[in-house]
């Protein structure tokens, strides 16, 4: 009688500077165990704890499905926030092979962009990260690939929460030192500050920004300047998604150059997909993203475009990847995994 055949199940991770979530898929294509965990990008947390949140999601995910968690998935995908560097990559597949040997047998590593990619497409696309922080990537049917931003809150992050966070309470304080005149009245964010950060003061602001900066805890000050400007009609909250639109545009903008033109030949033009909290306030990013799609002669750089919201977490991408390096292909259904947020000939 002839052995039972073995099951094989591949993983996947979306790792964000937040949060992550872990998928099981089985040789199907169907999801079959899940599990959410904190954020892994290990320029925030460091490698160790980067790669112990993994681990420990992995073994979540596989309770969820009823997978023994001693037993090793036929491959992982890890699309990370911060993994853009080869040698990280390797080394952090290096240390889940040595410290976790029984999460996974094989092993693909990638930037979390790309796992936005895949989870919308096999063929290439680019995608729009506005979350904690922000990146833009494009992948062409060819396999090049570019990023633009993603350097983190020191170096970059245009457009994101954290960014948005940063913005409104430099722009208090440059009105209360007297350095900057703010572009209108600071009342409604100061106030906000004041509460969320619960301080009394200026002052109060050195804790969040040096001692105890926690970039996640400061990009959650995003969300009270959203409501500002959705609730209270602040001019000063609709004026900072205003400028983080801009800036989202000139990610875009700066990778036109680069692209496929068969990405731009699509239905519907260039599909970007939008990734992270931020978009949920399209409205009120909408009229500078425009903006910034412009050129230094005033006209759009592109002649139509379409933004697109994932309905499925990016580590479908990711295991997607991780199958690949098993010889396996997953079956997704692409056009499932998408709803459109925009589209427009512009």
């Amino acid at each position: 009688m002839a052995d039972k055949k073995e099951k094989v199940y591949f993983g996947g991770i979306e790792g964000g500077g937040t949060s992550s979530i872990a998928v099981i898929f089985d040789s199907n294509g169907k999801i079959v165990g899940r599990s959410e965990g904190e954020g892994t990008n290990h320029w925030l947390v460091g490698m160790d704890i980067c790669l112990k949140r993994i681990n420990s999601m992995v073994m979540a995910a596989k309770e969820n499905a009823g997978i023994d968690v001693m037993t090793p998935l036929t491959s992982l995908g890890l699309s990370l926030s911060g993994m853009e560097k080869a040698n990280k990559q390797k080394e952090a597949i290096e240390l889940m092979q040595r410290d976790y040997p029984c999460c996974a047998k094989n092993y693909h590593m990638c930037v979390d962009t790309l796992g936005a990619v895949y989870t919308a497409s096999d063929c290439g696309g680019m995608v729009l990260i506005a979350g904690t922080g922000s990146n833009c990537s494009i992948l062409n049917p060819d396999g090049f690939t570019h990023n633009v931003g993603g350097w983190g809150h020191m170096l970059g992050d245009e457009g994101s929460a954290y960014w948005i966070s940063h913005k409104a309470v430099k722009t208090v304080f440059d009105a209360e030192d007297n350095l900057v005149a703010p572009p209108h009245d600071i009342d409604c964010v100061k106030n906000a500050m004041k509460s969320f950060f619960k301080i009394e003061n200026q002052y109060g602001m050195l804790e969040h920004a040096y001692l105890n900066f926690d970039k996640s805890k400061f990009a959650g000050f995003c969300t009270v300047v959203a409501e500002g400007a959705c609730e209270a009609k602040d001019p000063l909250c609709i004026h900072i998604f205003q400028l983080a639109g801009i800036d989202l545009g000139h990610h875009v903008r700066a990778q036109i150059p680069l692209i496929d033109p068969v990405l731009l030949e699509r239905p519907g033009g260039l599909r970007v997909i939008c990734v992270g909290s931020v978009w949920k306030s399209w409205d009120l990013l909408k009229e500078g993203f425009l903006e910034g799609l412009k050129g230094a002669d005033g006209k759009p750089v592109l002649k139509e475009i379409t933004l697109l919201r994932l309905r499925e977490t990016c580590a479908v991408g990711a295991a997607v990847l991780g199958a690949k390096v098993s010889d396996h292909v997953l079956p997704v259904d692409y056009d499932a995994m998408v709803e459109t947020l925009f589209t427009s000939t512009l």
